[in-house]
């Protein structure tokens, strides 16, 4: 049936984290004022939505309603509502997770679209479903039009995603053409997407530093020296000082999960005279930190959230340019339908490709 003619979707809908998750038929939603309403080519899985569907992961905190789970990928604009004026029906865009409410207020509300809010509710209440459906239905800011890459296809071009929170790293720590960085979690999904991205960005000299010594070793190549951390504080220090040449200039802390903080110390202790470090991982310890080791070097030390919203437009000039290339990620793409067999194989795809489901 022609798309014009259809009223029914199917979605997949989570009760509440840890409840049942089914694949339900629906109505198509209607566009509201300020939005647009998409339909599914491709979107990624998160590594981790095993354990957020399983309700494991107690920090997310999901719509209180059943709702549709998925956040982001590659999608062609089925209607759009009143007062959007730079969009059009048909055209091929990229779905970001990340809103922040459009109010002149000192600290607008934030959420993870399909995934979690941060602080009070109020944009999820309005938006509780995400996008794993045939049709979603968006905030106009999360779109952001796909310009000049058509020989690529959708399964492809979702893989940029991957760069999107590295690449809100690497802005806030202002990484600049011929600097020294280093990437602590190199081997993760999001670390290994930072180190290509610091190269394509015109990084002099990248120090991927990680425990994973097969992954480091995939991760080798001209311009990126990698570093196995053994856990040892001062000796991962002087590991990574030495392959920084005396220092880095600026780093990305992405160690998922940590139960130490001696990586992120060690690329904090790295860093040259004025060097900037950026928390960007998911450490469940506290960091402490030398009060006057910081006064002595300038060290600046940031957390950052997420990416601004302009981050596709920057992350496709890179692509156009062949700065960046997306065939370093391998896309495994399944049907909608088998979701199932989908998350379990998220969890286990590595950090060189990931899991992209499609109608």
């Amino acid at each position: 049936m022609h798309d014009a003619y259809r009223t029914a979707m199917r979605a997949w809908k989570l009760d509440r984290l840890g409840g049942p998750l089914n694949l339900i038929e629906t109505a198509i939603p209607d566009a509201r004022p300020g939005t647009v309403v998409l339909k599914l080519e491709a979107s990624v899985l998160m590594s981790y939505i095993q354990g957020y569907v399983a309700g494991a992961l107690p920090f997310y905190s999901a719509p209180e309603v059943p709702f549709t789970i998925g956040s982001n990928g590659v999608f062609t604009i089925h209607a759009i509502g009143r007062d959007v004026w730079h969009l059009r029906v048909g055209q091929r865009v990229m779905l970001a997770s990340h809103v922040v409410a459009r109010e002149n207020v000192a600290e607008p509300s934030q959420m993870l679209l399909g995934v979690t809010s941060l602080g009070d509710k109020a944009i999820q209440r309005d938006f509780p479903d995400g996008a794993l459906a045939d049709y979603a239905v968006v905030p106009k800011e999360l779109v952001t039009p796909i310009d000049g890459l058509d020989p690529l296809s959708a399964a492809q071009l979702a893989t940029v995603i991957r760069y999107s929170v590295p690449c809100g790293g690497w802005l806030r720590g202002r990484l600049a053409a011929g600097e020294t960085a280093i990437v602590t979690g190199a081997t993760g999904s999001y670390g290994s997407a930072a180190v290509r991205l610091a190269l394509a960005l015109g990084a002099a000299r990248v120090i991927a530093a990680g425990r994973d010594a097969a992954a480091l070793d995939a991760l080798a190549r001209d311009r990126v020296v990698p570093v196995r951390l053994i856990g040892d504080r001062a000796a991962d220090t002087a590991a990574i000082r030495a392959a920084a040449g005396g220092g880095a200039d600026v780093a990305l802390d992405l160690v998922g999960g940590a139960t130490d903080p001696n990586a992120t110390l060690a690329a904090l202790q790295a860093l040259r005279r004025n060097g900037r470090l950026v928390l960007m991982g998911s450490a469940s310890v506290a960091l402490p930190i030398d009060y006057m080791a910081m006064i002595a070097n300038n060290w600046e030390l940031s957390g950052q959230f997420m990416y601004p919203a302009d981050v596709y437009l920057r992350l496709f000039a890179l692509v156009r340019a062949g700065l960046l290339d997306l065939t370093a990620i391998t896309p495994h793409s399944y049907p909608l339908a088998e979701l199932p067999a989908a998350i379990a194989a998220a969890a286990n795809v590595g950090s060189f490709a990931c899991v992209v489901m499609t109608p």
